[in-house]
């Protein structure tokens, strides 16, 4: 088990949700409403999980690697993108279910998902791989697996600021540790 296959496995399923909606008729409201549903909260919580367990280890790895700027960069990006995804998602929860407004708040939605997940999949899962040995990356599995199904039921969505939240996940890590991360993008002078 590998932490970026469990977000692939999940990358995958988000993919094949909406295209289960792009395939029902509009009149199907009760359809459509619970497969959003399904879907806005495996959102939510895939991307929760992301930012308990993954992002903190994708920094960890970076600033050991001596790449600090660089998961500094895709952290910062994936937190914007997450709380991008949150919006559009309730935006989506203002209107009617099958309407117009509803249908447009789900594309944006799947927009930004769509756009989040290849950047995701391109820069901070490659990286992750590259900065870190599978046993390390078993071990985030297993936690990342065991808090999407703590959390099955759906977590409370709330948007982060993205450098309040590498801050933070930083000071975490500096705590942690004996070595100081005081260093790149992100350095306090």
């Amino acid at each position: 088990m590998d932490i970026t296959e469990l977000i692939l496995d999940d990358h995958h399923e988000q993919r094949r949700l909406f295209a289960i909606l792009e395939q029902i008729d509009r009149a199907e409201t009760g359809v459509l409403s619970a497969i959003w549903d399904r879907l806005a909260a495996f959102l939510e919580l895939h991307a929760q999980a992301e930012e308990e367990i993954f992002y903190p280890a994708l920094l960890q790895a970076g600033i050991a690697a001596r790449r600090t700027g660089g998961v500094e960069d895709e952290t910062l990006d994936a937190i914007h993108d997450h709380n991008e995804i949150r919006d559009a998602i309730a935006e989506a929860a203002r209107h009617q279910v099958g309407t117009d407004d509803w249908f447009t708040a789900v594309a944006a939605t799947n927009s930004a998902n769509s756009d989040h997940m290849a950047e995701e999949e391109r820069e901070g899962l490659t990286d992750f791989r590259r900065l870190t040995g599978v046993p390390r990356r078993h071990q985030l599995a297993v936690a990342f697996a065991a808090y999407e199904a703590r959390n099955y039921a759906g977590v409370q969505p709330v948007d982060k600021d993205p450098v309040s939240y590498v801050r933070a996940a930083e000071r975490k890590l500096w705590t942690a540790t004996s070595g100081s991360l005081s260093v790149g993008s992100l350095k306090r002078n």
